[in-house]
C-alpha cells in the first residue's frame, strides 16, 4: 500500500531527486545495496514483489536501455546473471521474472532512471493473500535479505 500511495516517490525523478542516483551515496546497509560494480549496482527493491527482489541499476542517470554504453550494458547483464545465481544459492528460487519497464506507459514507477528487476519465484508464491487479504506476506526483513545476498555475492 505504501507503494500504491506513492510514499517515498519523488515528485520529479530528475537527476537531483532520483532515488537511484541518491542510493549510491548511502552506505550499503542504509541504501540496501547488495553489490557495487564499476558502472552499475544491485539494490533490494524497497517495495518487493517477493523476498529477494533485486534491482540492477546503472550509476548514470539514464532512462532508456538504448542509451546505455556498451560497458554499462555488459555490466547490467552480468550483474543480473550473478543476482540470479546468488538468489538461487541463498533462497532456492525455482524461477525468475526479469524485466525493465521502459517509460511510464509501460509501468515504470521511476521512468527517468533505468533499472532491471530480478524477481525470484517459487511454486505457490502467489496465493490468496493479495486477493482476499489485500496484503502480501514478506517472511524476511529487507535488512536481513540484503545481508544474506551481500554475503553470498561472488
Amino acid at each position: 500500500m505504501a507503494y500504491i500511495r506513492g510514499e517515498n516517490k519523488p515528485e520529479n525523478d530528475s537527476e537531483g531527486e532520483c532515488p537511484f542516483c541518491r542510493i549510491p551515496g548511502l552506505d550499503d546497509e542504509a541504501g540496501l545495496i547488495v553489490h557495487r560494480g564499476e558502472t552499475a549496482y544491485v539494490v533490494l527493491n524497497l517495495y518487493p514483489y517477493n523476498s529477494g527482489h533485486l534491482l540492477v541499476c546503472p550509476f548514470r542517470h539514464v532512462a532508456d536501455y538504448t542509451e546505455l554504453t556498451a560497458a554499462e550494458t555488459v555490466e547490467v547483464a552480468g550483474l543480473t546473471q550473478t543476482a540470479m545465481r546468488t538468489i538461487r544459492a541463498v533462497s532456492g528460487a525455482q524461477g525468475f521474472n526479469l524485466g525493465m519497464n521502459q517509460g511510464p506507459i509501460a509501468g515504470a514507477g521511476i521512468a527517468a532512471h533505468l533499472h532491471q528487476h530480478v524477481v525470484p519465484r517459487w511454486s505457490g508464491d502467489a496465493n490468496f493473500m493479495p486477493v482476499i487479504g489485500r496484503t502480501k506476506p514478506l517472511p524476511q526483513l529487507l535488512t536481513e535479505t540484503r545481508q544474506l545476498l551481500a554475503d553470498a555475492w561472488s
